[in-house]
């Protein structure tokens, strides 16, 4: 990567000048506090409904740039709209995170989504990182030994399926494990993120990552195996390569480069298997058996799938010098900034279709938000960064 100073420059030009103020000019809402995620093209609110993992990603996002970037006040106080109404409205009489509320804060989704906790979790722990307040901390670890306590069962009385038919083993959760055990270190117990470092990558690597198939599976058996059904055979190339990233965090954690090397070969492997050699990008779902999928958007190509698999070949390519990483981050890079990003509205459209044409003309809904976007440029501008500084060290 000969041009690292001019990427680290692009990205981080445009999380400052560009997302970052999309947000904060059209999603507080000052009447009822949080925020309006269901932004049209121009920014303009076309649903108040508030989803609580959108939320709590946006207070993430706000608290972790005002803890690393600058201490900004606009940035602590906008992150501070977002925390207080969660904190007034967020969770049931257990603790639990509800999944969507009202726009005054009424409940309308009961808490069946274990996600919405795990990003409450994060925000809070910035969010004590940036103000010392000790009742943050305290609402994120009592919200993450929650999540401990569900992990066997994180759906409970809301799962759907019928008990013991096909008990299956989903990835979402030890994937974001890795990454959540992270940002709230600070706050528990050492032991504590030894193990939690150790079921994740175990869980990711040695269960989901099925060596014979050469994919990271979404779905298994209790035991681990392969279950050959449309949810075992279901691969989302996105989330395997974000997880790539994670372990490539955890590993640089205890310093295993045995594991980094691991994670960038599987990697490739992921993006190999993942990409639409018709018409670019990476394919949202895969039946890993080739066969018809239930999921009608497996073709569309996905904003977060894009900005992750990025990052994880930015990483593996510093943390390695491998350039089969170099290759697809500048395939990915030349894809993503022809696709996705707005030049005239701002931020970035986050669904297209196969062709690559937008699809959905919005910048947020009830599942994209202030956080795979900005969070994707903060790593790929200070991954660069890095990366030119390697390489100048090594012309001195």
């Amino acid at each position: 990567m000969t041009n690292a100073d001019a990427l680290a420059d692009l990205y981080k030009r445009q999380l400052l000048t560009d997302v970052i103020p999309f947000w904060l000019s059209n999603s507080l809402d000052n009447e009822y506090g949080g925020y309006f995620t269901c932004l049209d093209e121009a920014g303009c609110v076309y649903d108040t409904d508030k989803f609580i993992w959108l939320q709590a990603r946006q207070v993430w996002t706000l608290a972790m740039l005002y803890n690393t970037v600058e201490k900004r006040p606009a940035w602590l106080e906008a992150a501070l709209v977002g925390a207080n109404f969660l904190e007034a409205h967020g969770t049931d009489g257990e603790g639990n995170w509800y999944f969507a509320l009202n726009r005054e804060g009424k409940p309308l989704v009961q808490p069946y989504n274990i996600f919405s906790d795990c990003f409450a979790a994060m925000a809070f722990g910035q969010l004590y990182k940036a103000t010392g307040q000790d009742s943050y901390a305290a609402l994120a670890k009592a919200t993450f030994h929650n999540i401990l306590k569900r992990r066997s069962d994180p759906k409970g009385k809301y799962n759907k399926q019928y008990p013991d038919t096909r008990p299956l083993q989903n990835f979402a959760l030890p994937m974001i494990l890795c990454n959540l055990v992270l940002e709230i270190e600070h706050l528990i117990e050492p032991s504590l993120v030894d193990d939690t470092i150790r079921y994740g990558i175990q869980a990711v690597m040695d269960t989901f990552y099925q060596q014979g198939l050469s994919v990271v599976l979404e779905n298994v058996t209790a035991d681990g195996r392969f279950s050959d059904s449309f949810e075992g055979r279901l691969v989302n190339p996105g989330h395997g390569l974000e997880a790539m990233w994670f372990v490539m965090d955890l590993a640089k954690r205890i310093g295993d480069t045995a594991l980094v090397k691991k994670a960038t070969d599987i990697a490739v492997q992921l993006v190999e298997y993942g990409w639409d050699r018709k018409h670019g990008g990476i394919f949202y779902f895969l039946d890993v058996k080739g066969k018809p999928m239930q999921q009608l958007e497996w073709d569309q190509k996905l904003w977060w799938v894009h900005i992750e698999a990025m990052i994880a070949f930015a990483k593996g390519y510093l943390h390695t010098g491998d350039e089969r990483c170099a290759r697809w981050f500048n395939k990915l890079h030349d894809y993503t900034w022809s696709h996705f990003p707005d030049a005239e509205g701002g931020e970035w459209y986050g669904y297209l279709n196969r062709r690559g044409e937008v699809l959905l003309p919005l910048k947020g809904g009830k599942w994209k938000g202030c956080f795979h976007v900005p969070r994707g440029l903060f790593q790929l501008w200070k991954t660069m960064e890095a990366i030119s500084a390697k390489q100048q060290a090594v012309v001195i």
